[in-house]
This record gives C-alpha cells, sequence and structure tokens, in this order.
C-alpha cells in the first residue's frame, strides 16, 4: 500500500467513510422511500435493519479491508488463495458503476438547483425559491446531462487528487455543517402548519403500513445508505493502519447514518401537509418540499444556497468513493495511473447513465420491471448486487478466514462481542439475505 493513499487519522477515516455511507441516500432517498412505504413503518424496519443487519456487514468489511490491504478485485484470492473468489470484488465494482451512474443523476439535479438560486440572488429576483418548477428542470434532457456532466467532472477531479487530499480535508467541515443546517430545517419544518400530522406520519409505525415489499426496500435502504456489497468500504478500510479502530468507526458511521435519516424525515414530512404534498411524491420529494421550508425563513434563499453546497458535498463524499473503487481496482495501487483510469471511467459513467438521466423526460415512457430505466438501475444495484457481495463477503468471512486471525483484528472489547459478531456473519446474516432474496424473486 502506498503511504500517501492511507488515512493520516481515525477522524478522517471516519468522517470520509460516514461522507460516502450518508450521502444522497440519506438525504435524498430515505425520505421518499418511506413516504412510499409507510413512513414510521419504514423507518422501524429501516432502523433494525442498519442495527441488526448493517452494523455486522460493516464491521466485516472494514476488517476484510484492514486484512487484505489490497484493492478489492484481489483481496479475495490475497486472503483466500481462492482466486475465483475475486468474482465478489468484481460484482462490486459493477454495482458502484451503475450506481455512480445513476447517482449521478441526483448530482445533476442538485448543481442545477445551485446554479437557478444563485442566479436569483445575484439578479435580486424576488421569486419565491418554491416556484422553481421540478418536473421542469427534470424535463429537459440537455438541462439534465449538463447538470449530471458537471457533477461527474467535479467527482472525477477530486479523485484524481487523492483520497487523502481530496476527501479527507474537506469531510472533517462539511459533513458536521451539514449537521447543522439540517438541525435548522427540521426547527422550521416543525413550526409549519399541520406539521404534527407529518411528524406522526414519520415516527408513527402503523401495523398496516407493513409490507413485504417494505421489508424488502428498508432492506435494500440499509445497504444503499452505508454502501455494503459494493466492496467500497473495504476500499476505504484497506486505506486505515492496523492500528485503527474499526468496531468504533463502523458504530460512529451507523450513528451518523441513522441520525441524517431520521432529520432528513423530520425535515420533510412535517412540512408535506402545510405545502399540500403526498408522502408518495417520489424522487422529486425533497427538492419540492425543502424550497418552500427556506421560503418560510429571513434571508431564506442565501440559506438554501449553502444548503444545497453542502447537499453537493455530501454527495460527492459518495460519489467519490463509487468512482475511487474503480480507479483502485484498474490501477491496482499504482498511483501513476490514476488521472487517466479517473478520466476514462468517468467518460464511461456518463455514457452509460444517459438512459437513466432522461428517464424523467425523453425517455419516461420507457417502463419494466422496477419502472423507469432509473428504477430499474437503482433496484438492481439496491436490491440485488449489494446483497449479493454481502452475502459472499458473509461466507468467505465466516467460513474461509482464520478465526483467531479475524479475532486480532476485530480487536480486544470488554464487552466479548467477538464470538456473538462471529457467529452472527457465520450463520444468521447468510441465512436473512437468502431468505430476502428467495421472497423478493417469488
Amino acid at each position: 500500500m502506498d503511504k500517501q493513499s492511507q488515512w493520516k487519522t481515525s477522524t478522517g477515516f471516519i468522517l470520509a467513510s460516514a461522507g460516502s455511507a450518508i450521502g444522497l441516500g440519506a438525504m435524498w432517498k430515505f425520505p421518499y422511500m418511506a413516504g412510499i412505504y409507510g413512513g414510521g413503518a419504514f423507518l422501524l424496519m429501516f432502523l433494525i435493519f442498519t442495527i441488526f443487519v448493517g452494523l455486522p456487514l460493516l464491521i466485516m468489511e472494514f476488517t476484510v479491508g484492514k486484512m487484505g490491504q489490497t484493492y478489492t478485485t484481489k483481496i479475495y484470492s490475497k486472503l483466500t488463495q481462492k482466486k475465483w473468489l475475486n468474482i465478489i470484488g468484481w460484482n462490486g465494482n459493477l454495482a458502484v458503476f451503475v450506481l455512480f451512474g445513476f447517482y449521478s443523476v441526483i448530482g445533476g439535479w442538485i448543481i442545477i438547483y445551485i446554479f437557478n438560486v444563485a442566479a436569483q440572488i445575484l439578479s435580486f429576483n424576488q421569486t419565491k425559491l418554491g416556484e422553481i418548477q421540478f418536473e421542469s428542470i427534470i424535463g429537459s434532457p440537455v438541462l439534465t446531462l449538463i447538470g449530471q456532466g458537471v457533477f461527474i467532472l467535479l467527482t472525477m477531479l477530486i479523485v484524481m487528487l487523492g483520497v487523502e487530499k481530496g476527501l479527507e480535508k474537506a469531510s472533517k467541515f462539511m459533513i458536521p455543517l451539514l449537521f447543522i443546517f439540517l438541525i435548522i430545517i427540521v426547527v422550521k419544518s416543525l413550526t409549519l402548519d399541520g406539521s404534527i400530522e407529518g411528524l406522526k406520519y414519520i415516527l408513527q409505525p402503523r401495523l398496516e403500513d407493513v409490507s413485504m415489499e417494505g421489508v424488502l426496500f428498508a432492506l435494500g435502504q440499509s445497504f444503499f445508505t452505508l454502501s455494503l456489497g459494493t466492496t467500497g468500504m473495504i476500499t476505504y478500510a484497506s486505506y486505515a493502519s492496523k492500528d485503527m479502530p474499526i468496531k468504533t468507526s463502523a458504530v460512529s458511521i451507523v450513528l451518523m447514518n441513522i441520525l441524517v435519516s431520521v432529520l432528513a424525515g423530520l425535515a420533510i414530512f412535517p412540512a408535506i401537509k402545510s405545502f399540500g404534498y403526498k408522502p408518495t411524491e417520489g424522487p422529486g420529494l425533497l427538492f419540492k418540499v425543502l424550497p418552500k421550508v427556506f421560503d418560510q425563513m429571513a434571508f431564506g434563499s442565501g440559506f438554501y444556497l449553502i444548503f444545497l453546497i453542502l447537499f453537493l458535498f455530501a454527495a460527492l463524499t459518495s460519489s467519490i468513493s463509487l468512482l475511487e473503487l474503480n480507479v483502485s481496482n484498474f490501477t491496482k495501487n499504482d498511483n501513476t495511473k490514476r488521472k487517466p483510469v479517473a478520466f476514462w471511467a468517468s467518460i464511461l459513467v456518463f455514457i452509460i447513465s444517459i438512459p437513466a438521466t432522461l428517464s424523467f423526460s425523453s425517455l419516461s415512457g420507457i417502463k419494466f420491471g422496477a419502472g423507469t430505466i432509473f428504477d430499474n438501475m437503482d433496484f438492481l444495484v439496491s436490491n440485488i448486487l449489494m446483497p449479493l457481495g454481502a452475502l459472499g463477503t458473509t461466507l468467505v468471512v465466516g467460513h474461509l478466514l482464520n478465526k483467531n486471525e479475524l479475532k486480532e483484528h476485530f480487536g480486544n472489547n470488554r464487552f466479548k462481542l467477538f464470538l456473538p459478531w462471529y457467529y452472527l456473519v457465520k450463520f444468521v446474516l447468510p441465512i436473512v439475505i437468502i431468505v430476502i432474496f428467495i421472497v423478493q424473486f417469488i
């Protein structure tokens, strides 16, 4: 491992990993998925899966990364001496490639909104933020493709700088600032008319809202927000020094992920009733509701612009990890190849993501499987490739790796958590994932 590519501090590693995990999954996807699948019922299922499935799997992926200390398309053969198991790493590589494709669509929307609000401020336009028409923005093929291209370009440039320079420094102040803004939005949203009804919707689980589809998508959301099964977290942990605490890092990331998801829900749902929206608005929920919340604040346009910039950084911290995984696998830790690989990978991602971008405009009439092309890319990653990757890693860790060596990397713990974690990964979690797969396809 090139020392220049290692994290200098545990804080930088935790914040960068949290930034990768939080991103759009918690802030953009969680509210609209919760809106579709029952609000409080979805939140409860998401919490259960994140704590009892996501956390052990995250610790598992960090352990594998620290043990292997290499790129993920080789790490499995290095640890087991079985080359065919590298297919797990390639599955993760495919997952993040497709994920970056449809993820960049949302990143492009954020950039378009930033330019819209900035132009409004600079022109002293008195138009309200809530009058920005989300449908007209995503319905423009040219505009959305430009936004997406800019987002991919930004991601590429940061990755070219290297993990330490491009991500660790920015995450140390951007992520805490984003938390502060989310809290401000929540406070304002709770003062709006009808906020109590929205608050009950997201915090009060109702048995009648629980469905098998909701359970499946809650598990998928847990995988999505923690970047599980893509081997992305394995890549991050491979940059960590051997004395970096993985359990503390994993718990911190899970707690931050849950907190941001809940805050995003509290920011959106109390405001829905006040502005006449439905919880089932879909992918545009956050973009439709939040501008109206900022309209209710003094200097709302300025604060909304700052929030969008922070939101963009949250999205970039995730997209950076997605591109970084592909770069790491193809450069094979040779940093002299980083720039050309990052460039060509970004070009390819842009090309394959064009249909996802146009799913909301000229290709909106094409629907199959899970829905639009965008929906199917999301489903492929969240409900198939991610669980498959996690399942493969649990089988490797639980049945092929040396138990004592795992315990050494797991670290000492006064609560004696290694054996419960080990047997959970070895026996319970593979069965849970397999059962979910069977139910899903039935």
